[in-house]
């Protein structure tokens, strides 16, 4: 199994602790909140790793390299300008030759990812997007599944008369390489604005995974700063 992990956000929200550090590089605890992601992704057997790079890459790049202290293989794919979520994969579409997981770049969690891979092999959907229970969702992405956990709406930062359901992506996918013919070339294309719209117009089976364990979005000085007790709290390596 290989990883995409999207690092090339600008962290506006965190300024200034971002004005010189990219954000997944920001420590949590002793660590750049993308080692975290990285010690997850190996610890259930991930061994290559792409990433999407725009803001200050030299700071990541000199700190992972190429991911041989961390048992991996790292793939960085530049951005001279920003692609979008999906459209940093078809960037770098000759890497995703086989089913790969989608981290954002500003996740903090401790998912179950043979859990989450058991299921999107027993559905055998094209997508399975990893969901959480959010109780303000208007900021988010939102999905409506029928019996089978089959998504068959997905609302990007719905309007408070839009909300229906209070499932809500977690920025965590696991996709069959065949996505990246969805994603058109040379262009900016976001996964939640364009990419999940697109496939459910075309029938295309995407199904939803509610997770149980710790997720939080590091999006904020408000969510770093709680972030620095649950490294500790939930026993983060």
């Amino acid at each position: 199994m290989k990883a995409m992990i999207l690092a090339a956000g600008l962290g506006t929200r965190l300024r200034p602790l971002t004005d010189k550090i990219p954000k997944p590089m920001l420590p949590i605890g002793n660590k750049p909140l993308l080692e975290y992601q990285l010690r997850l992704l190996k610890k259930f057997g991930v061994k290559d790793c792409a990433m999407n790079l725009y803001c200050l890459p030299e700071m990541i790049m000199e700190y992972f390299g190429d991911g041989k202290k961390f048992g991996m293989t790292i793939k960085y794919s530049k951005e001279a300008e920003l692609m979008g979520t999906a459209g940093a994969l078809k960037k770098i579409s000759e890497f995703f030759d086989q089913p790969f997981f989608v981290f954002y770049g500003d996740n903090l969690t401790n998912i179950n990812l043979d859990n989450l891979a058991k299921f999107h092999r027993k559905k055998g959907g094209l997508v399975t997007i990893a969901l959480y229970y959010e109780e303000h969702p208007e900021s988010k992405g939102i999905v409506e599944m029928d019996s089978d956990a089959r998504i068959v709406s997905f609302k990007e930062k719905p309007k408070s008369e839009e909300i229906t359901t209070n499932w809500a992506n977690a920025g965590i996918y696991l996709c069959e390489s065949e996505v990246i013919k969805y994603i058109p070339e040379g262009k900016f294309f976001d996964f939640g604005h364009d990419l999940f719209p697109k496939l459910l117009e075309d029938n295309q089976s995407l199904y939803g995974y509610k997770m149980t364990e710790f997720l939080l979005d590091i999006g904020t000085l408000e969510t770093y700063r709680l972030a620095q007790g649950k490294v500790d709290e939930l026993g983060f390596s």
